[in-house]
């Protein structure tokens, strides 16, 4: 074999999917039980029946693996395609809603983002594992309300790029404010409303 054949790089057994699956699982149910403070990676590892050093060969310490635990769930969102950008919107904001509901997501998502507060690169973590992938969803709603003809191309790449940017801070803020901080339901109705405040602005929008 060569050596510049890339198999011969390879070195160690490969990542097992399931085991990853099964430590981030464990490390979501410690979260719930124990918390932030509490948790471990002893306790994590012994949830998932892996060894301790399974856990370091793959994340350095317990705020690589939490927001990992949190990324994972939030890959799950998808955009539907409801035939408007009105409803895909409604679509995404209930999709992102129920998974807010789970305690897994809830308890894990409020210490990881608590605990960045004093972390400055457990922030810049959660920005590049959770909020940058996410914005996949804005991306592609927007692509395709721009095939449908409801949302103009913008030309200039960097306003485009912020654009974006901020239509995520919107949309994620006001959901986890509504669900997290101020521990109010959102349904269809708020949804609805919400859509139609988001797409009309203050001046467009009026009592349904």
């Amino acid at each position: 074999m060569s050596s510049t054949d890339p198999r011969a790089a390879r070195t160690g057994r490969p990542r097992s999917t399931a085991a990853d699956a099964a430590i981030l699982e464990a490390t979501r149910a410690s979260l719930v039980d124990l918390g932030w403070s509490k948790l471990t990676m002893g306790d994590v590892a012994a949830r998932a029946g892996v060894a301790k050093t399974t856990l370091y060969r793959r994340w350095a310490g317990k705020n690589e693996l939490v927001v990992d635990a949190v990324a994972v769930l939030f890959d799950e969102l998808e955009l539907p395609d409801r035939g408007s950008l009105a409803a895909d919107v409604q679509g995404v904001v209930l999709q992102f809603a129920a998974l807010l509901e789970r305690p897994e997501t809830r308890t894990a998502l409020m210490a990881v983002v608590a605990e960045s507060t004093r972390d400055d690169s457990l922030r810049v973590r959660i920005r590049d594992s959770i909020v940058e992938r996410q914005k996949r969803l804005v991306l592609e709603g927007r692509e395709r309300a721009q095939r449908r003809g409801e949302l103009p191309v913008e030309p200039d790449a960097g306003v485009a790029d912020r654009t974006a940017d901020l239509i995520f801070d919107v949309i994620a803020g006001a959901v986890v404010h509504r669900m997290l901080v101020s521990a109010e339901p959102v349904d269809a109705a708020w949804a609805s409303g919400f859509t139609t405040l988001l797409l009309l602005g203050l001046s467009g929008a009026r009592p349904g």
